[in-house]
């Protein structure tokens, strides 16, 4: 009776450690209790060995998917017609396909329901009697030469092609295969129960450590904010963007700074360079920057007029003038007439003559219409009593009444109003406790070393970063 099984298409269920397995039955063994299947699929996946065969104690349950030639029957045991007897005991063994890990009982009882999906032979319908005729085609009668015809078209039309759709297609059952946890862990680095394996490049279980793009591997060290530290509080504090603190320094610090670095070969010639890069880089940029400054635009060159008096702040704006009109910007100095003037001055105003900067000595020889800016190095730090001067007057006057934004460097500490109204301010090395008002303080460095700075009582790290001009805020 056995033998009566073969060929017949089947889905074994073996639970959820072995899996499910569908294929034709190639032989059945009643004395080992096995049967095996020709061409298997595993899970919906076509298994690599041509035939798997199965032990009866493995066998959850049996289902028949079409059935060579038997009918009639709706539910059995495995020993019923397949197998042998429930009593018969299962050898245990598993044929060309061999479960290592999965010992045979051989002193339980192998029993597993079956159910039959499809009855009948694939050449009959199960909608139609036997005996029933095809349904008309094309005019042709049953009976007489309509028999080959009626052959053809069961052979064609017999089986009902849908009753295999009838049995829906088990996700939730092949979704349980499926080992969601172990995938993901091993896409997110983590292990099972969610923890992160630390430790070293390989780890306990030989997997490389993995982390997430926004972690820092590397030990970070608190941040000090306070990195600048003065023998004498200058009385006010500011701080850069990145939020350090850069204390101000009184003017005699400040002196004693500047002559320690000269001492060391920063001479005043080196200092008045720097100065000027730093103060026309900043000028360039309030001037607006490469949107302004293009080749394209050469019939509207930006304008500056420069405020200078004879001394070193003069000089250091002299220098920022020449930079600035390398920069194919329109410079118009104004400088008194001095009988005699420091030798600083000179040396920068020989430089400038060679631009194609312009120089007045006269307030009415300045432009009428307003600037673009106005750069004010009128006060000295030395002498407060040139702001009562009338040259110095009236270039404070005429400033404020240009209406153009006024950039102010290196200006004193005076303890009075400023006499031209500042939008920016520029401070060289350590800022001095100004009272601009609301004009808003940039700090530029002027190449003083840190060893310098340690000689005078100042514990120095540089704030500028990447660059050479940086803006202060007011704490």
């Amino acid at each position: 009776m056995a033998a009566d099984w073969l060929g017949s298409l089947v889905s074994i269920n073996c639970g959820p450690t072995l899996g499910m397995y569908q294929g034709e039955v190639s032989s059945v063994d009643q004395t080992s209790q096995t049967i095996s299947l020709r061409q298997p699929f595993h899970n919906g996946v076509r298994c690599p060995v041509p035939e798997v065969t199965f032990s009866a104690m493995d066998i959850k349950e049996l289902k028949f998917l079409d059935i060579q030639t038997q009918s009639g029957v709706s539910r059995a045991s495995a020993g019923q017609g397949v197998l042998s007897d429930p009593g018969v005991k299962s050898s245990g063994q598993s044929g060309q396909n061999s479960r290592g890990g999965y010992p045979a009982n051989n002193t339980h009882s192998t029993t597993a329901p079956i159910t039959i999906l499809r009855k009948g032979p694939p050449s009959s319908s199960s909608n139609r009697g036997p005996n029933q005729a095809t349904p008309k085609k094309n005019g042709v009668k049953n009976g007489g030469g309509g028999g080959q015809m009626r052959l053809r078209d069961d052979e064609c039309f017999g089986a009902d092609m849908d009753e295999g759709l009838d049995t829906d297609f088990d996700f939730e059952a092949n979704l349980a295969l499926f080992d969601k946890a172990a995938v993901f862990s091993q896409i997110d680095g983590t292990d099972c129960n969610g923890a992160r394996s630390r430790g070293m490049p390989g780890g306990e279980r030989g997997t490389p450590t993995r982390y997430r793009h926004d972690e820092n591997i590397l030990e970070v060290k608190p941040v000090v904010y306070r990195q600048i530290t003065v023998p004498q509080h200058g009385g006010k504090e500011y701080c850069t963007d990145s939020g350090l603190v850069v204390p101000s320094v009184s003017y005699e610090l400040h002196k004693c700074l500047l002559a320690s670095a000269e001492r060391h070969g920063l001479s005043l010639e080196r200092r008045l360079e720097m100065t000027g890069v730093c103060a026309s880089q900043m000028a360039l940029t309030l001037l607006g920057g490469p949107n302004r400054l293009t080749p394209k635009n050469n019939h509207q060159r930006p304008t500056v007029a420069l405020l200078c008096g004879p001394h070193v702040q003069g000089a250091q704006g002299v220098s920022c003038g020449r930079h600035l009109a390398n920069h194919e910007v329109e410079v118009i100095l104004f400088l008194p007439n001095f009988v005699k003037m420091q030798e600083s001055i000179t040396n920068e105003l020989a430089l400038y003559s060679k631009t194609s900067g312009k120089q007045v000595a006269s307030i009415k020889d300045l432009p009428v219409s307003p600037v673009d800016l106005v750069i004010n190095c009128l006060d000295c730090h030395e002498n407060g009593l040139m702001r009562d001067k009338t040259w110095y007057l009236a270039a404070a006057d005429w400033a404020n009444q240009n209406r153009a934004p006024v950039l102010s460097i290196d200006p004193p500490v005076s303890g009075k109003k400023q006499a031209v109204e500042a939008k920016w301010t520029l401070s060289l090395g350590l800022p001095l406790p100004l009272d601009g008002g609301e004009a808003r303080v940039y700090l530029c460095d002027i190449g003083v070393p840190k060893q310098v700075f340690q000689e005078v009582g100042i514990n120095y790290h540089s704030p500028f970063g990447c660059k050479f001009v940086i803006p202060l805020h007011s704490t």
